[in-house]
């Protein structure tokens, strides 16, 4: 595993803590940099995804969902931690609503 003060090449002087904001750009010009790609296209090809979904997630239309997070950490050296510090998500702890848990009806 990669270290937080060697991620990646143009990231490599910086901590990932150096990254505040949330800005999904970082990660995705991070993977294609890290895993030596020439562009979106084969991000996408790489991460067995449909092109248009990198699109989505570089205009803020579509979040890095977690299965997403999953296939980058796999194809990558990254822990899941390095990938969303990478991406300006430092939250400690994630929390589910209990809406996500009720049934169409409201019963649980």
């Amino acid at each position: 595993m990669k270290t937080n003060d060697t991620i990646l090449g143009a990231f490599a002087n910086r901590k990932l803590d150096e990254f505040g904001t949330y800005d999904p750009d970082r990660l995705l010009d991070g993977l294609i940099s890290m895993l030596k790609l020439k562009n979106d296209a084969a991000l996408a090809r790489t991460l067995e995804v449909a092109p248009p979904v990198i699109s989505k997630i570089r205009h803020r239309r579509l979040p890095v969902g977690a299965s997403l997070l999953i296939r980058m950490y796999e194809v990558s050296d990254l822990s899941i931690g390095e990938l969303r510090a990478l991406m300006g998500d430092r939250r400690k702890k994630f929390r589910i609503s209990s809406v996500h848990f009720k049934s169409k009806s409201g019963e649980r």
